[in-house]
């Protein structure tokens, strides 16, 4: 299962039948690893309604024809209204997949979007588990997460608007993953992070964590 990080809360996630995109920021994100114009998937989840995470998602699953996968609300809201098609959960739910299974996992963020509830997304894809935090501020619900097993935490690390380092590392001691990876950083001047420092911390409280920089990809 290749995870590959294309810049901001972007993630491709490939496992060899089903291409899945992440929160496409690319167009407009100077730090972007690749073209919208040139990205394929079958599937894109979005994970709240701000312009930095809707991105390109409307532009991709029209020339791809690509399903965008998002809460009830956002698709209502901007999805289903730009006639794009749509899978819809809500927190809690679980979803399958072609590729395995979404579960709807909460998030403590502004929606963007007027009803909305900003989300994270827990993966069963290629036999692992990848949990994307989308936007989101510590909180003690992500100690439930121990109990997932999961094999990539994508977590904020920005500060500002979401998580800085220090509280994304206490939430990797409440996950407990096998391998963390920091997003949402850099990317603006008032989210800009040492990634190695925070890293370096995880890898102290006795976790393993990898900097991906945008273009860069790992197997699982």
């Amino acid at each position: 299962m290749e995870l590959k990080f294309l810049g901001h809360a972007c993630f491709l996630l490939d496992d060899g039948t089903c291409k899945v995109l992440t929160d496409p920021f690319l167009t407009g994100n100077a730090l972007a690893a690749a073209d919208a114009r040139q990205v394929d998937a079958d599937f894109i989840f979005v994970t709240h309604g701000h312009g930095d995470h809707t991105g390109d998602a409307e532009a991709i699953a029209r020339r791809t024809g690509a399903t965008v996968c998002c809460t009830v609300d956002l698709a209502e809201g901007v999805f289903g209204p730009a006639g794009v098609k749509t899978q819809v959960g809500n927190l809690g739910g679980t979803i399958a997949m072609p590729f395995g299974s979404a579960k709807f996992f909460q998030a403590i963020h502004g929606s963007g979007a007027a009803g909305c509830l900003s989300c994270g997304f827990i993966f069963t894809i290629g036999g692992k588990k990848i949990y994307h935090a989308g936007d989101t501020a510590l909180m003690s619900d992500m100690a439930l997460l121990a109990d997932e097993d999961i094999d990539a935490a994508l977590l904020p690390i920005g500060d500002v608007f979401t998580m800085g380092p220090a509280d994304a590392l206490r939430a990797v001691r409440m996950i407990r993953p096998q391998l963390v990876i920091p997003m949402h950083y850099d990317t603006f001047p008032p989210i800009v992070q040492d990634a190695a420092t925070f890293a370096a911390a995880v890898e102290s409280a006795g976790f393993r964590a990898r900097v991906l920089h945008p273009g860069e990809s790992l197997t699982l």
